[in-house]
């Protein structure tokens, strides 16, 4: 069954949370996406930048799996949560 918008949003929410509290990854998410500490409490809200937060934790699998086990989520929820937030422009035809 495909994820809501709404539990495509917490679960989005709940990984940008997790990346905050990681001292390691926070520096490097930071550093390739361009966004500031204030813009993560400023765009928080916008289907975009959580996309983007997820595009990022998918980078490593390590990483999915860190957040996945951490939050008792299942491994292919992230993937479903970026889709539904991307939408359209999400996608990718090469």
């Amino acid at each position: 069954m495909p994820i809501s918008a709404d539990a495509a949003e917490t679960l989005a929410l709940r990984a940008l949370t997790w990346l905050v509290g990681n001292d390691e990854l926070l520096p490097v998410f930071l550093g390739s996406t361009g966004a500031s500490e204030a813009d993560l409490r400023v765009r928080a809200g916008e289907s975009e930048f959580l996309a983007s937060v997820l595009d990022f934790l998918m980078l490593d699998d390590a990483w999915v799996v860190a957040f996945c086990d951490a939050h008792s989520v299942p491994y292919d929820q992230p993937v479903q949560a970026q889709a539904m937030l991307a939408g359209a422009a999400g996608m990718h035809w090469t």
